[in-house]
C-alpha cells in the first residue's frame, strides 16, 4: 500500500524542514517503488515563499481527506502567522478526524497545538520555541529535550496518531522511525546509509538543548539556579525549591516550566550532568566522588542520567575515554 503524504507549507516555512523528510521518503521509494507518494499543499496556493525567499509551487488543501495517510506540517519562522490561519487550523482539525496520521517538523508542532490536536498529549518542539510553547499551550505535555515523540492513536476518542519532532534534522530522525514502522528496520537503516546519517543518533532522544537558557541573568529563577549549582549535593525537591522562591509548589512548578520550558527536576538533573561532565573532563580521579559531589548519590544513577542526556557513559568524558560527540 502506498502511503500518501501531504506536506503542509505556509509562508516563511524552513526549506530544510521539508527537504530532510522528503529525502527519507524519496530514498525509500527508490528502494521500494510505490511505498510513498506526496504532494505539497497550503491554504493559499499556487505558491508559498520559504524563509529563504524561494517560491515553492503548492496545491490547495485537499477536500477529500480520505486520500491522505499522513499529514506533515513543516516548521519555520512563519509559524506564528500560520497558527492564526483559520482555514489551515480548521482543515487540520478535519484531517485529524479522517484517520490519517498527523506529524510536525520542528516548530510546526505549534500549529498542531493551535488546532487543539496536542491537548493532554505529549509532544516536543525546537528548543528555541519551548518557552513560548509552554506558555501558549499549557494543556500540552511538552517534553523539550526529546528528538521526537510518537503518540499512539486513541480510536475510542477519535484521536489520531501524532508525531512531533524537535528541529530540522530531527525531522529526519522522525521520518526514519516512520519508515521503520511502515516497512521495517532494514529499509530504515538503508535509507540512513544513503543519506549518510545515523539511524539512531548518539544521545537517543535528547536534543541537547542549551536547557532553556537556564543561565540567562534576566530570568527570575537565575539566582535560584545559581544557588543550586553552588550546592548540588542537596536533595532539591519541588517543595524546597518553591520555598526558596517564596512560592507555592504548584505555582512555582507552573511558572518555572513556563519560563524555562522544563520541569524543576529536569533542570536540576541537567545542572548535575553539566557539573559532573566538567569534573570528569578536568581529570577527576574518582567517578564515585564526582557522582557524590554532583548530587547523584550513586554512580549508577549518574550513568543513567548521562546516557539519557548525553548518550554516553561518564567514562567517555574522562581524558583518554571515548570522544564525546555533540548532537
Amino acid at each position: 500500500m502506498t502511503c500518501r503524504i501531504a506536506f503542509v507549507l505556509f509562508p516563511g516555512f524552513q526549506q530544510l524542514d521539508l527537504a530532510g523528510p522528503m529525502a527519507v521518503f524519496e530514498v525509500a521509494r527508490l528502494a521500494r517503488p510505490g511505498s510513498y507518494d506526496w504532494r505539497l499543499v497550503a491554504s493559499a496556493p499556487p505558491a508559498v515563499r520559504s524563509s529563504a525567499g524561494i517560491d515553492w509551487p503548492v496545491k490547495a488543501l485537499p477536500r477529500r481527506l480520505g486520500d491522505l495517510d499522513l499529514v506533515m506540517v513543516i516548521g519555520g519562522d512563519g509559524v506564528d502567522a500560520a497558527c492564526r490561519d483559520a482555514r489551515l487550523i480548521a482543515w487540520l482539525r478535519r484531517a485529524a478526524g479522517s484517520g490519517a496520521r498527523i506529524a510536525s517538523i520542528c516548530s510546526g508542532s505549534l500549529v498542531l497545538a493551535a488546532a487543539g490536536l496536542l491537548d493532554h498529549r505529549t509532544a516536543t518542539t525546537h528548543w528555541s520555541r519551548s518557552r513560548q510553547f509552554a506558555t501558549d499551550f499549557p494543556a500540552v505535555r511538552l517534553q523539550p529535550d526529546r528528538i521526537y515523540v510518537r503518540e499512539p492513536a486513541v480510536r475510542a476518542r477519535r484521536r489520531p496518531e501524532l508525531w512531533t519532532s524537535a528541529g530540522m534534522t530531527a525531522g529526519i530522525d522522525l521520518c526514519l522511525a516512520l519508515l521503520a514502522l511502515d516497512h521495517g528496520e532494514e529499509l530504515a537503516r538503508e535509507a540512513a546509509r544513503q543519506l549518510v546519517v545515523e539511524r539512531r543518533r548518539p544521545g537517543g532522544q535528547s536534543q541537547f538543548s542549551p536547557l532553556l537558557d537556564l543561565q540567562r541573568p534576566e530570568g527570575r529563577f537565575g539566582a535560584l539556579l545559581d544557588e543550586v549549582r553552588g550546592n548540588l549535593r542537596r536533595d532539591y525537591g519541588v517543595e524546597e525549591l518553591a520555598a526558596r522562591a517564596c512560592m507555592s509548589p504548584r505555582h512555582f512548578a507552573r511558572c518555572f516550566r513556563a519560563e524555562t520550558g522544563a520541569t524543576p527536576a529536569q533542570a536540576v538533573e541537567r545542572l548535575r550532568v553539566e557539573a559532573a561532565r566538567a569534573a570528569l573532563e578536568n581529570g577527576a580521579a574518582s567517578v564515585l566522588r564526582v557522582a557524590e559531589e554532583a548530587g547523584f548519590g550513586s554512580t549508577e544513577r549518574m550513568r543513567r542520567a548521562f546516557q539519557r542526556l548525553l548518550g554516553r557513559p561518564p567514562a567517555a568524558f574522562r581524558p583518554g575515554g571515548m570522544a564525546a560527540r555533540p548532537a
